[in-house]
């Protein structure tokens, strides 16, 4: 009996704050203003995104990082499956 009106008090409890809540609250969509980002060393024009965002012919070391990249992607793509294989026949052995 006694939990009965503890769950009775602890919900009027509830609806009495969620009145007072509802009556300071608005609900609504809002959204900040957009930032500029100003003189802070940027190169403007190759700075923007979308058209401009991946400029690869003027990457410098182009073509040492563009085959260190697609070096390392080979060897993990080749690397994890052989590194599992071998842990998994390691583990089927000693158990």
């Amino acid at each position: 009996m006694a939990l009965n009106g503890g769950i009775r008090s602890g919900l009027k409890l509830i609806t009495s704050n969620e009145s007072l809540l509802s009556k300071s609250v608005s609900r609504g969509l809002h959204a900040t203003g957009v930032k500029k980002m100003g003189a802070h060393g940027h190169d403007e024009p190759f700075y923007i995104h979308a058209k401009h965002m991946y400029n690869l012919d003027r990457m410098k070391h182009q073509k040492l990082k563009v085959s260190l990249g697609v070096l390392t992607a080979f060897s993990i793509g080749v690397g994890v499956p052989v590194y599992a294989v071998i842990f998994q026949q390691k583990k089927t052995a000693s158990g």
